[in-house]
């Protein structure tokens, strides 16, 4: 072992022990037996770690791994399409936040599944509606989970000089020991380390590109090799049409606004928290890491034969980065997937334990120190299931499956989740509206040649129809002064 990979290693432990330091220091939130202190972080985030957890989590694998990929084979529409989800996320922030966070708050809800019972009425209508939502919740981001392993086992092979199994072994083994140490406050805290290290990979990636080409070279060699990289007739992967690329603002808008592993962090934030402030740091962060996928342009003209394009940030940090720089860059890139590994992985843990076993078996557990391990045990349990996943899953690409995962959750809760804040629905609107969303969405991304966001925003529309039209011709009750279905 040569000793910049040795030099990696130590890089590696040095950070793996400041994660579950933090996930140590987190637990402690778990001692008051209060299971919101696993699943929602105890309503503890201030304004800096909550817009820090939500930029690491939106800008991740996909953002360092998968989009300059994209880049690579589709050209700079990509580019664009990137830059829409920092005022996506922004605009979410500031003006979606308050309402879904008010709410969770005045009805005691630690999930995104369990918000969406409580809201449309409780009762055994709601405990159907909460089992399926965290049914599609698990079984969607599952699929996602699966990406970003791979994503963080390919960089950390090639990085530490070890297999991929291996490498996305003790990858995955330290994100479930602090996750499970800690829940939504350890994920939260890592997060903020994260992305961090992020943004200064960002700055520095920049400096190198554009200190090392020419500005008209690189123009006339990307439309030598293909005039569609800078100038594309279509919308590539994103729809037949270049305007299509522009429904990327409306979809990460809901993107962080319904998702579940996104909303989840409005309902951990501290009931005081000034959310202007945490938009102001959401707009920052997310157009600096936002410039990330401009590496696959450079690596289109540099190196235009790249066998796999998810290897273009791989082959630029290899050819292009001083051994020990690119010791840190990657640090900082394995950062960004685990940051949301870390968030799917709590996701699909506290909708197996908490809402799976209140929507089965509601009374069968009273001790709030059992729910807790029971919490944590599936961290373990869905860690290991998610890594089996990715061992035996087909060749996929990396921002496909990622899109599959969440654009059909996305169909499948916008009207549970974002209409209801707004037009209070039924729990029968809710239940047709999430079948409905993950059924289109589903068939259009596995089976129907329309790019890969005409399917999820076509679910988004059907599932809406389908919610408001139950909604109108289903009973409705009064819930806190508000109106809600059973």
């Amino acid at each position: 072992m040569d000793s910049y990979k040795l030099f990696n290693w130590g890089l590696l432990f040095l950070t793996f022990g400041l994660m579950i330091y933090l996930g140590f220091l987190s637990s402690r939130m778990m001692k008051k037996g209060d299971e919101g202190g696993f699943l929602v972080a105890g309503r503890s985030l201030g304004a800096f770690v909550g817009a820090s957890t939500i930029v690491a989590t939106g800008f991740s694998g996909w953002g360092f791994m998968g989009s300059p990929g994209v880049t690579y084979q589709f050209g700079a529409i990509e580019v664009l399409g990137n830059f829409f989800f920092a005022p996506a996320m922004m605009i979410a922030v500031l003006y979606f936040a308050s309402f879904l966070q008010r709410k969770a708050i005045d009805m005691g809800s630690n999930t995104i599944p369990e918000y969406i019972a409580q809201i449309h009425g409780g009762g055994t209508m709601g405990r159907l509606v909460q089992g399926v939502a965290a049914l599609i919740t698990i079984l969607l981001l599952l699929v996602f989970l699966t990406s970003q392993i791979k994503a963080v086992g390919l960089l950390g092979a090639s990085w530490l000089g070890i297999e991929l199994t291996q490498s996305a072994l003790l990858m995955v083994g330290v994100i479930i020991l602090y996750t499970m140490l800690g829940g939504l406050a350890a994920v939260a805290w890592t997060d903020t380390v994260m992305v961090c290290g992020m943004s200064v990979a960002a700055v520095i990636i920049m400096i190198q590109i554009f200190t090392s080409i020419d500005l008209g070279t690189w123009e006339a060699s990307l439309n030598a090799i293909d005039p569609e990289l800078l100038n594309p007739s279509t919308g590539a992967h994103y729809g037949d049409s270049p305007a299509t690329v522009f429904l990327v603002l409306p979809y990460a808008f809901l993107f962080a606004a319904v998702l579940p592993f996104m909303a989840i962090r409005f309902l951990a934030f501290k009931p005081d928290v000034k959310l202007h402030k945490a938009g102001v740091y959401v707009a920052i962060i997310g157009a600096l890491l936002s410039l990330v996928p401009i590496v696959g342009l450079y690596m289109r003209a540099q190196m235009p034969e790249l066998a796999d394009p998810d290897n273009a940030m791989p082959a630029y940090l290899e050819h292009f980065m001083h051994p020990a720089l690119q010791g840190f860059i990657t640090l900082f890139i394995l950062f960004a997937m685990k940051s949301t590994a870390n968030s799917l992985l709590h996701t699909v843990a506290s909708a197996t334990s908490h809402d799976l076993r209140l929507a089965l078996f509601k009374d069968l557990v009273h001790s709030q120190r059992l729910v807790l391990w029971v919490n944590r045990l599936a961290v373990v349990a869905l860690g290991v299931v998610a890594l089996l996943m990715m061992l035996y899953a087909p060749p996929f690409m990396l921002s496909w499956l990622g899109i599959l995962g969440t654009g059909t959750l996305l169909a499948s809760m916008i009207g549970p989740v974002f209409i209801s804040t707004f037009w209070q629905g039924s729990a029968w609107g809710a239940l047709v509206a999430m079948l409905a969303g993950f059924g289109t969405s589903g068939y259009m991304m596995l089976f129907a040649d329309v790019g890969w966001l005409v399917g999820p925003l076509t679910g988004c529309v059907v599932s809406s129809i389908c919610y408001v039209a139950v909604s109108l011709v289903t009973p409705r009750t009064r819930l806190n002064g508000s109106m809600a279905r059973i």
